[in-house]
C-alpha cells in the first residue's frame, strides 16, 4: 500500500465525525463574539551582563596605616620611676682596665658625697645619687662609724661593731618597705647607698666625739650631725615618693640615724 493510497471509513465512524462538525458549528453559531482583553506586557526584566573574559580576582586593598597613639603626657620627674635605670654601671666594663674601675668609683664616691655635704632640695637633680647608687661609698662610711664606735667603748668592742652595720641593713629593709607601701620606688641597694652615704655627718661628729669626750659636746655635735644628716636624705627621698608623702618616708630615715646618734652619745 502507498502513502496516497486512501483507507475508506466505516458507516458509522463516518456518522460519528458528521455529527461532531454538526455541533461544532452549532456553538459557534449561536455563541456571541467575546473578546478577551489583551494581556498586558511583562515588566522587563534586569539583564544580567555576561562576560567572556576570564575571571580575575579584584586588587587587595592597600592597608590601613596603623592608628598612631596618642602623645603621652610627660613623666612628672618627682614620681618618675627610679629603679628602672638604678643596676649599677653601664654596660661593657669587664675588660677595661682596673685603673679606670677604680677612677669610675672613686669618681661616683665623690660625686654623691658632694650631694650630702652640700645638700640641697632644690638643685636640679635632686635624685641623681638614686640613680647613680653605689655600694663603695657607705661602705667606708659604715666600717668607719662601727670601727669608731668600737674604739670609744670600753668593753665588748666587737658587739658594738655589729651592733653599727645591723642599724644599717635592718634600716635599709624598713626604709625600702615603707617607700613601697607610700607608692614610691626604690629597691633595697639604693636604701642601703643612700643610708650610707647620709652616714657621712654622724660619722664626722662619732670622730669628734671619740677625741673630746665630753657629754655637753657630745650632745651638741650630735644633734647638728643628725640634722645634717636627716636634711641630706630629704632631696633623695623626695624623689622616690609623691611630694605630699615626703615626710612619711623621711620618718624611719630619722628615727635610724636618731639611734646612732644614742650609741654615739651613750658608748664610752
Amino acid at each position: 500500500m502507498s502513502h496516497g493510497d486512501s483507507i475508506p471509513l466505516h458507516h458509522s465512524s463516518q456518522s460519528d465525525i458528521d455529527e461532531i462538525e454538526n455541533l461544532i458549528h452549532a456553538s459557534i453559531q449561536s455563541a456571541p463574539a467575546t473578546v478577551l482583553p489583551a494581556r498586558p506586557p511583562s515588566p522587563p526584566r534586569a539583564s544580567i551582563p555576561i562576560s567572556t573574559s576570564p575571571y580575575l580576582p579584584p586588587p587587595p586593598s592597600a592597608p590601613k596605616p596603623p592608628p598612631v597613639p596618642a602623645a603621652a603626657p610627660p613623666p612628672d620627674p618627682r614620681s618618675s620611676h627610679i629603679a628602672s635605670s638604678a643596676f649599677g654601671s653601664p654596660p661593657n666594663t669587664l675588660t677595661e682596665p682596673v685603673w679606670d674601675t677604680v677612677k669610675r668609683d672613686l669618681s661616683r664616691i665623690v660625686s654623691n658625697l658632694k650631694l650630702v655635704v652640700f645638700p640641697n632640695p632644690f638643685r636640679e637633680d635632686p635624685g641623681k645619687a638614686l640613680r647613680d647608687w653605689d655600694l663603695w661609698g657607705p661602705f667606708f662610711f659604715i666600717v668607719f662609724l662601727g670601727l669608731t664606735l668600737s674604739w670609744s667603748a670600753s668593753v665588748k668592742k666587737s658587739e658594738v661593731f655589729a651592733v653599727a652595720f645591723a642599724l644599717l641593713a635592718a634600716g635599709a629593709v624598713i626604709l625600702t618597705l615603707n617607700v613601697l607601701l607610700l607608692g614610691g620606688h626604690i629597691i633595697f641597694f639604693q636604701s642601703l647607698s643612700l643610708l650610707g652615704y647620709c652616714l657621712f655627718p654622724l660619722d664626722v661628729g662619732a670622730l669628734i666625739c671619740l677625741l673630746k669626750d665630753n657629754v655637753i659636746l657630745k650632745m651638741v655635735v650630735v644633734c647638728i650631725t643628725l640634722g645634717w644628716s636627716s636634711w641630706a636624705a630629704y632631696p633623695f627621698m623626695s624623689m622616690a615618693v609623691n611630694p605630699r608623702r615626703k615626710a612619711l618616708a623621711l620618718y624611719p630615715v630619722f628615727l635610724m640615724y636618731v639611734s646612732v646618734g644614742f650609741l654615739i652619745i651613750a658608748i664610752n
